[in-house]
């Protein structure tokens, strides 16, 4: 007998699909000096990676990822070295990949790929930074703390709420990662690890809900 796909809780939807609608920033892609692929549970993102570097979005294209408690099932060698393998094997040469197998969070990967960068006398005044769909403004906020100067576009797997679900296949762990990421926008920037975001009346009701609700391992 088929397995259903995994659904969002009736009760729960309008809340989710407000936390998923305010993490994306719906950044128009064009191209860039350099790609750089945030390592996490998701294989989207090697797969907007690829799919933007065949368009001729940019020359030269970085994954970066250790592994997280998250990760480590799904990616065991770590991300970054997983999403190369994708990559390669999609037609991505492997001379224009850039890999860091050592960053364990947000702010390390931006940092590591400078360095990175920098030691292959890559030039970067505009990047595609390529996230989980959720982790896009987080992932902007850090990006422009910790690298002000770059011109940076979010970019994710083109997937609806309910299609990513099912591609995880695991709708409590994204509903969980989408109120931890919530959380972290406020919090990175009380702490100086992202610039600050301006979060909407309704998006912290949500938010508030899905907390009380229970959806609260992710939450730091």
């Amino acid at each position: 007998m088929p397995t259903n796909p995994p659904a969002i809780p009736a009760e729960h939807r309008a809340d989710v699909e407000r936390l998923w609608n305010y993490h994306h920033m719906h950044h128009e892609i064009r191209p860039v000096d350099v790609g750089i692929g945030l390592g996490s549970h998701d294989l989207g993102v090697a797969k907007i990676a690829t799919d933007l570097y065949h368009q001729g979005m940019y020359p030269t294209l970085v994954f970066t990822g250790a592994n997280a408690p998250t990760t480590i099932g799904t990616f065991p060698r770590g991300e970054a070295v997983h999403y190369r393998e994708y990559a390669i094997a999609h037609g991505v040469p492997a001379d224009a990949i850039l890999i860091d197998t050592q960053a364990k969070n947000t702010g390390q990967n931006i940092e590591h790929t400078r360095a990175l960068l920098t030691e292959n006398q890559v030039q970067a005044r505009s990047v595609i930074l390529m996230s989980r769909p959720y982790q896009q403004r987080r992932a902007y906020a850090t990006c422009k703390q910790l690298w002000p100067e770059v011109d940076v576009i979010c970019a994710s797997h083109p997937l609806s709420l309910d299609d990513y679900v099912t591609s995880i296949g695991d709708t409590r762990k994204v509903m969980d990662m989408l109120v931890g990421d919530t959380q972290r926008i406020d919090m990175y920037a009380e702490l100086g690890f992202a610039i600050p975001q301006h979060v909407p009346d309704d998006v912290r009701a949500a938010y508030s809900r899905l907390v009380d609700a229970g959806y609260t391992s992710r939450l730091v």
